[in-house]
């Protein structure tokens, strides 16, 4: 089903994530970016970058969940900050959830995000190939 790709030639990941992940065809979930919103649409964490990613990651659980699959089925992680600062924070909540066989993973710190109050927003790829 997916196949992760850490070639020799280069340095292995210094974090969770891996370079590469090939996906032979099969079911692919996409995630839309996910905020720090909670069921009732009030922000979770206001000024709190862990609470924050807590909720973005419970959020891209239940997202999972509901089409049938697991954070093992995650190939593909785009992370956005609105601080660099908030990188280690996000990373530990990450680590909760992420245990091997890491997606392939971007993190980008930008100005701003669809609302001020967001700190932190992730979306992801899943391949549910066999679910």
């Amino acid at each position: 089903m997916k196949t992760i790709l850490q070639p020799p030639t280069m340095a292995k990941p210094g974090g969770n994530y891996s370079h590469g992940v090939l996906v032979k065809p099969g079911r692919l979930l996409f995630i839309a970016g996910q905020t720090a919103v909670d069921s009732a649409g009030a922000v979770v964490g206001s000024g709190d970058a862990y609470a924050q990613a807590q909720q973005v990651y419970k959020n891209i659980a239940a997202i999972l969940a509901e089409a049938g699959g697991t954070f093992a089925d995650i190939v593909k992680l785009n992370t956005f900050i609105t601080d660099i600062a908030y990188r280690g924070k996000v990373n530990e909540v990450r680590s909760q959830y992420l245990k091997q066989d890491f997606p392939a993973s971007t993190l980008v710190v930008v100005k701003g995000l669809a609302r001020e109050d967001f700190l932190v927003e992730v979306e992801a790829v899943a391949c549910l190939e066999g679910h």
